[in-house]
């Protein structure tokens, strides 16, 4: 498959099993859904690479963590370890679900970073339990870009400059319902301890060389990846359009052909993947745009004509849709997915065409004939269309009324 050349293919070891749990799931996740795989980067091995039929359905997000956690008293579970500290459990969002508590207080408030920025932290996660999940001196990130975990997106903002503090969050705030295999079970609250290090303004994008500007979008796909993987498709979203607006951002800087052609690409990852999250929340116009813009480029791309004939498809338009799945198909004939899709579409269509047929016999006066054979039906000089039928009404009572004019005028 030229065109979108990291598909996986169904004989991936990296997807055993994953038919049962997509089978069990079969009311709610999309019947193509093994076909939506996520661009991968081209170093990556195939077992590594994602299957979406394992995805949990969108209802199953955010729900809320084991009972008792919620019930829990972050204060007097961690009060061991900020003894004789007189500050208090600061409630993030008003929701009991995110708290933050000052262990070393820092310069002042002037001295917060600012979204945008990026900062440095020193960084301890840890379990109920107390065992340590990740450690990491020297963590960079772009804050409010979602880059990391919600917890520390939400909370690092708000620490001053050599602030130590502990921030207790439930699994919503953090790695959620999936868990981060195996270190960290699903649905795990997590206690952080974090130390706000350095604060300094992203790099200017015009300035960026080729190769930074790349790994800079990448870094910001992959993170949409990762949302999408948890089945947050909002945030997936937002990163995706951060690393296109770093690909298309002016420069300064000339690039190489390689890095233009480099740069492309992760574009047209960015559009596939966009496209795929936007399809899980029903936008279908904006999902329609970013097919586009693939297909601009890349008119071949097959992952953007399945996508774009499933949008038309979704909004009724099966005339539109019918063509555009074929094409898909012609490049791909032994794909299962578009098979099945295009099944089902053109089903679709020929019972929409009977009901027509049916409306406009009705709307005329020959009301259905049991004897007529179904598969005849099409071919009735009945199906005629609906601009047609109003244009003829519309001249038949304007000659009505002409003729009434006359005869006054007479």
């Amino acid at each position: 498959m030229a065109s979108s050349g990291e598909e996986p293919r169904s004989g991936s070891p990296g997807r055993a099993g994953a038919g049962t749990e997509a089978a069990a799931d079969a009311a709610q996740l999309d019947t193509a859904e093994d076909f939506e795989v996520l661009e991968e980067e081209e170093e990556e091995e195939e077992e590594d690479e994602d299957d979406l039929s394992e995805l949990p359905p969108l209802e199953d997000v955010g729900r809320p963590a084991a009972p008792p956690r919620e019930d829990a008293q972050p204060p007097e579970r961690v009060g061991g370890d900020a003894a004789g500290d007189p500050q208090e459990w600061l409630d993030v969002l008003g929701n009991g679900l995110l708290k933050k508590k000052t262990l070393v207080p820092g310069q002042g408030v002037e001295s917060r970073p600012q979204k945008g920025q990026d900062v440095t932290i020193r960084l301890k996660a840890t379990l109920e339990d107390g065992t340590v999940v990740e450690e990491d001196p020297a963590l960079t990130f772009t804050l409010g870009d979602c880059d990391v975990l919600q917890a520390l997106d939400l909370c690092v903002q708000l620490l001053e400059m050599g602030e130590t503090a502990l921030i207790v969050s439930d699994a919503k705030y953090c790695y959620g319902a999936q868990g981060r295999s195996p270190e960290i079970p699903p649905n795990a609250s997590l206690t952080l301890e974090v130390e706000l290090l350095a604060a300094r303004d992203a790099p200017d994008l015009e300035l960026l060389s080729g190769k930074e500007k790349i790994q800079l979008a990448n870094r910001k796909r992959e993170r949409g990846n990762f949302f999408y993987q948890q089945a947050d498709y909002v945030l997936a979203i937002n990163s995706y359009d951060i690393a296109l607006r770093i690909v298309g951002s002016s420069s300064k800087v000339d690039f190489s052909p390689d890095e233009e052609a480099e740069l492309l690409d992760v574009k047209v990852k960015c559009l596939n993947n966009l496209a795929a999250s936007q399809l899980k929340l029903d936008h279908f116009k904006a999902a329609l745009k970013s097919c586009n813009l693939v297909l601009e480029h890349q008119p071949g791309n097959i992952k953007a004509l399945f996508r774009k004939g499933k949008v038309l498809a979704q909004q009724g338009e099966y005339r539109e849709a019918i063509p555009i799945l074929k094409a898909a198909l012609k490049l791909e004939p032994s794909n299962k997915t578009i098979h099945a899709e295009l099944s089902k579409l053109v089903k679709k269509h020929a019972d929409q065409r009977n009901v027509e047929t049916e409306m406009y016999r009705k709307m005329l006066g020959n009301p259905s004939t049991a004897s007529t054979p179904r598969k005849c039906k099409d071919k009735l000089p009945w199906s005629i269309p609906w601009k047609w039928l109003f244009g003829a009404t519309a001249i038949a009572l304007g000659g009505v009324a002409l003729s009434v004019v006359i005869a006054a005028r007479n």
